[in-house]
């Protein structure tokens, strides 16, 4: 059967290995409660329960399987009782080459059935995202440039646009650019480019840049509140759009990153760094150099500057050219004291950006915005 046109994937019946056959309901209903949890990622094509229960009780050939569903990836598991306890495994694979991508195992009381049935879809769905992708970004990287879909143009702007530098986010915003002409799904991702070439003074026509990143996000509304809340534009839609998005899927992990990220703006800060720390647990390699900001930021509100640091400067060894941490550590060493070395930081941010202070306001607190300015300017040897 041929693959369709993204990418694919079919969750095989798990084996029930407690040699109690009472047990088979809890593993089909948690094949079933995986199956629903991936099919809420909107790039993803899932096989459907009917067809890939056919495969129940064989021993399976992952690429047979693979050829006769018409599917790239496979997830099989297996479901073990005994003690009191359950343990659930469950593993990735390319049926093509059979190669592991992925796996994992989770154990509960076995009194949590139902409780550890949803923990380990949401998990599995949270994971198995950032992993696919991953897949594909490489299988992407490998074909001829003339050969691209539009989801491959969108795999190599993700890929770029998490090395922040100029040259990175403009050569990702070409991406998305053209991958908008055939599939409007890039579009968030575009306007993200534009924010970012605004923010750090990486445009000749700042204005237009706003006016394009806002065009572009309120045509991509559900997923743009990042950008429509930095800017200010319908934050308290935004955030509306983003609870209205996680409530039936728990699992998203961009979703969890861009509600903490306006709670952060809007000075919910322990409702941020929570946000944003589900966010990492789900998808733990995805962005994180930006998760990292995000909760520095949010320490560096709390008046936790030793903490904010610590993220600021991990984030800087993988991203140095990530503008936004140089302005927010250099504010942390301002207010620890440490004035030389945020005098250091604002040379090296001199640099990188002609935006020694960010043109937006998006923090809406008036004490967050003294906070970070006033210490700023002090490091830029301004006088009060």
């Amino acid at each position: 059967m041929p693959l369709p046109d993204k990418p694919s994937i079919a969750v095989l019946p798990f084996q029930n290995l407690s040699g109690d056959p009472e047990q088979e309901y809890f593993a089909d209903g948690m094949v079933e409660e995986i199956i629903t949890a991936l099919s809420r990622i909107r790039w993803l094509f899932v096989i459907a329960r009917n067809s890939s229960f056919t495969y129940r009780g064989q021993v399976v050939d992952v690429k047979r399987v693979g050829r006769e569903l018409g599917v790239r990836y496979l997830l099989e598991g297996s479901v073990r009782k005994g003690g009191g306890r359950l343990r659930i495994t469950a593993q990735l694979i390319e049926a093509e080459t059979g190669a592991h991508l992925w796996a994992d195992r989770f154990d509960d009381s076995l009194e949590a059935v139902f409780e550890l049935q949803d923990q380990v879809a949401t998990s599995v769905a949270g994971v198995i995202e950032p992993a696919l992708q991953a897949a594909e970004t490489a299988r992407s990287a490998a074909r001829a440039v003339t050969d691209l879909s539009a989801y491959d143009l969108y795999l190599r702007g993700r890929a770029t646009i998490a090395r922040i530098s100029r040259q990175h986010i403009l050569a990702s915003l070409r991406l998305f650019e053209q991958a908008i002409a055939i599939d409007p799904n890039a579009l968030a991702w575009a306007a993200f480019c534009h924010r970012r070439l605004y923010n750090d003074g990486w445009t000749e026509a700042p204005e237009e840049t706003r006016r394009e990143a806002v065009a572009l996000a309120r045509r991509a509304l559900a997923e743009a509140a990042f950008v429509l809340g930095y800017f200010g534009e319908d934050f308290d839609a935004m955030v509306e759009v983003v609870d209205r998005a996680l409530a039936p899927n728990p699992s998203f992990a961009r979703g969890w990153y861009v509600s903490g990220n306006l709670r952060l703006f809007n000075g919910d800060l322990e409702a941020a760094i929570e946000d944003i720390e589900k966010s990492v647990r789900l998808s733990p390699r995805e962005a994180i150099g930006s998760s990292l900001y995000a909760i520095g930021m949010a320490f560096f509100f709390k008046g936790q500057f030793t903490e904010a640091a610590s993220k600021l400067l991990l984030l800087l060894q993988d991203h140095p050219g990530a503008s936004e941490a140089y302005r927010v550590l250099a504010a942390c060493y301002t207010h620890m004291g440490r004035l030389e070395e945020a005098r250091v930081l604002v040379t090296s941010l001199r640099s990188i950006s002609p935006e020694l202070l960010p043109k937006t306001v998006h923090w809406r607190k008036a004490e967050h915005r003294d906070l970070f300015f006033s210490v700023l300017r002090l490091a830029m040897g301004e006088t009060e």
